[in-house]
């Protein structure tokens, strides 16, 4: 169920081609069929970090089970690849927020993750 939130100063030529390839890209990553990924970019030309207009971004990812200490320095750094690659950004003009908030606290198809698959 990963929910991946960007929001950047970077405005891609093709946002949709953009999405597509940062869910694919997500979901190999996360280790979760893409199925489950939720994408959303944001264009936001007022986005600034360190004082400047300089490309930067940022992300938060809400995912059950698989945000640990451990997983996020990995995933860190190949999204930091990823977006250097993509948007051009230096690796010190962004955030990454990662959140899980338990599987009561998320809801979907009219109840939440923890009466589909249980608590834990």
């Amino acid at each position: 169920m990963p929910a991946l939130v960007l929001e950047t100063n970077v405005k891609v030529s093709n946002p949709k081609d953009f999405v597509q390839s940062f869910s694919k890209f997500s979901a190999n990553l996360l280790g979760k069929p893409e199925s489950y990924i939720s994408v959303s970019y944001k264009y936001n030309e007022f986005l600034s970090f360190h004082g400047t207009f300089d490309p930067a971004f940022l992300l938060t990812i809400t995912s059950l089970d698989n945000i640990t200490p451990e997983l996020n320095e990995a995933y860190s750094k190949d999204l930091f690849a990823f977006f250097k690659e993509e948007l051009k950004t230096p690796g010190d003009r962004g955030y990454v927020t990662f959140y899980d908030p338990g599987r009561a606290y998320l809801g979907h198809n009219g109840t939440t993750f923890a009466q589909i698959f249980g608590s834990k």
